[in-house]
């Protein structure tokens, strides 16, 4: 004799089970049918870690959660842990395939043993639901389920080849913020054809946040409506089963900070989006940067955020900066190069390139083409590993004119210049040592940070956002690439050489001491003169220097020259 339910489960309903449906339950499956919150409030059940199997008893916050997807295609939500984020989102998913013919759903987390509990949460639920709302189930697995109207649910790990080849009408990416950065890029390279093949196709992006990185573009592109997703935020002071009331409520809070961390806390709960610890751009920095939507993208990695204008009226030419770093074009790390516009203060990144699979052969001819474009701009190849190979292919086969090139030495270390001065010593660009390294992030920090370089383009941020301290270094945090930022680097050493002062008619660091005292001055002024019987000192000298040495002198009586020998030691930044 066949035992009742699937494979001996009487809580599953089997393929082909035929059942006699009451007036009242044809009435409650169409309104189920109709309105998902009213499904999941009435017949979902959830495990609770204090009462066991109870009723999901939704909170207004998660009925939002359900309506917004309901009737969005694209919806990306940021919540705090423990928020019942996935088991909101996993409720619905059952609601679609009980109540949807032949549709295919994808669950993708960051660990496949975290789909595939998403999966079980799914999975329990929807044995706990009565029979006449079930439908006959033909598979039962740890990985996917197929149902008797042809509706399947796979659980896999978010990866560049989890659902290639297929076609789903909803995707469930979970806790997408904690995808490594180069998983998260192939794996929306491989899926977005699969995405876009449908009217219909939904994805769905939830996550707690944690650093700048590709969830939180996704994020900022919502919010600025430069893409198609429907942000939703919560809190964890939005959350009831958090502590009640604001004095309990600042109580909890303080005790969860003392048992983890103050950055951890805003992190998880507070949900915000605060980078990497130790990352050589402040995080307050990191949050306000912003990218704008590029001129135009290429497949194989070239992006241009602007285009080099034609000649004003005097026919002068805007001047470009190229920094190239070389890869072996393995499929690890890229070949990359940034293109910086060097006309005026500040400077800006108007165009990259980043690929990870383009030859050394081809490489060469690539830059030529993008430098030439930008007025012939002045190119710095970075000469580690193989770098010198494609210096010597710019330099002798393709006979570019404006290589930039260096000399050893000695103490001095590398100087660049236009290719004069002792052949011996002369490269076909630079070498990244450690000194070159340390006194390029150390500008690079003060450029950006001081809003001297500025830096629009989404990949040079997230790259920012994982560029770490790593003992008296920084470097790109484990799992993410530094190749575009380190182009930037170079490019802020080449800065304080006398021959990048001579090619712009400029002096970044005396600009940006000259501001800075402007700023002192602009600060202090209000407070006016101190009387304390010290002689009067004229403000209106013959000798801009004497001006602002007896100005410090009038402000400053307890030790006078001290401060004009500050000032005059460029020490006050």
């Amino acid at each position: 004799m066949k035992k009742p339910g699937y494979l001996g489960n009487t809580n599953l309903k089997p393929e082909g089970q035929r059942i006699e449906f009451t007036k009242e339950q044809v009435e409650e499956y169409v309104r189920c049918a109709r309105d998902p919150s009213y499904f999941v409030s009435k017949y979902i059940k959830v495990v609770s870690l204090d009462k066991g199997l109870v009723p999901f008893n939704m909170y207004s916050y998660q009925k939002k959660m359900i309506e917004l997807i309901h009737s969005n295609r694209f919806v990306i939500a940021k919540l705090p842990r423990q928020s019942g984020k996935t088991t909101t989102v996993a409720s619905y998913l059952l609601h679609y395939i009980l109540f949807n013919q032949n549709v295919n759903i994808a669950i993708l987390a960051n660990k496949q043993s975290t789909a595939r509990e998403i999966l079980g949460r799914l999975k329990l639920s929807y044995e706990y639901l009565p029979l006449w709302l079930q439908q006959g189930v033909q598979e039962w697995n740890k990985h996917s389920i197929v149902l008797e109207n042809g509706s399947r649910i796979i659980a896999a790990a978010t990866s560049s080849s989890a659902i290639r080849g297929g076609s789903y009408n909803v995707i469930l990416l979970d806790e997408y913020a904690h995808v490594p950065t180069t998983v998260a890029e192939e794996f929306f390279s491989s899926v977005y054809p699969t995405i876009t093949a449908g009217q219909t196709t939904r994805v769905i992006m939830i996550s707690t946040p944690k650093g700048l990185n590709m969830f939180y573009r996704f994020w900022k592109g919502a919010q600025s409506k430069q893409n198609e997703y429907v942000p939703m935020e919560v809190t964890w002071n939005e959350v009831p089963k958090y502590p009640g009331g604001p004095l309990r409520d600042e109580e909890w809070k303080q005790e969860t900070i003392r048992n983890s961390s103050e950055r951890q806390f805003q992190e998880e709960f507070v949900c915000d989006f605060i980078g990497s610890t130790n990352t050589l751009i402040s995080s307050q920095k990191l949050n306000s940067l912003v990218w704008k939507k590029p001129i135009s993208k290429t497949n194989d990695g070239l992006t241009i955020l602007e285009p080099s204008p034609e000649p004003n009226e005097e026919g002068r030419s805007n001047i470009y900066f190229m920094v190239v770093d070389v890869a072996r074009g393995q499929g690890k790390d890229y070949s990359a190069f940034t293109i910086v516009d060097i006309t005026k203060f500040p400077y800006r990144v108007v165009g990259k390139y980043r690929n990870n699979t383009v030859s050394p052969l081809l490489f060469p001819s690539i830059i030529r083409a993008v430098a030439g474009r930008y007025n012939n701009a002045y190119v710095m190849v970075e000469l580690n590993d193989i770098g010198a190979q494609v210096a010597d292919v710019l330099h002798t086969d393709l006979e570019y004119e404006n290589l930039v090139k260096s000399n050893i030495l000695g103490r001095k270390g590398q100087v660049l210049n236009e290719g004069f001065g002792r052949q011996k010593s002369l490269q076909l660009g630079v070498r990244t040592s450690q000194i070159v390294k340390k006194v390029g992030c150390a500008v690079l920090k003060n450029l950006i940070e001081n809003d001297k370089l500025i830096v629009e383009d989404s990949d040079i941020i997230e790259e920012l956002t994982t560029f770490i301290a790593d003992n008296s270094s920084f470097q790109a945090e484990d799992g993410y690439t530094d190749d575009l930022v380190m182009t930037l680097v170079l490019f802020s050493w080449a800065t304080r050489q006398e021959f990048f002062k001579n090619i712009t008619d400029s002096d970044i660091r005396t600009e940006m001491y000259s501001e800075e005292m402007k700023k002192i001055e602009e600060d202090l002024l209000p407070f006016g003169y101190i009387l304390d019987g010290t002689p009067e000192i004229s403000l209106q000298p013959d000798s801009e220097d004497t001006k602002k040495d007896n100005w410090l002198l009038a402000h400053q009586p307890e030790d006078p020259k001290r401060w004009v020998d500050l000032y005059r030691q460029n020490r006050f930044f």
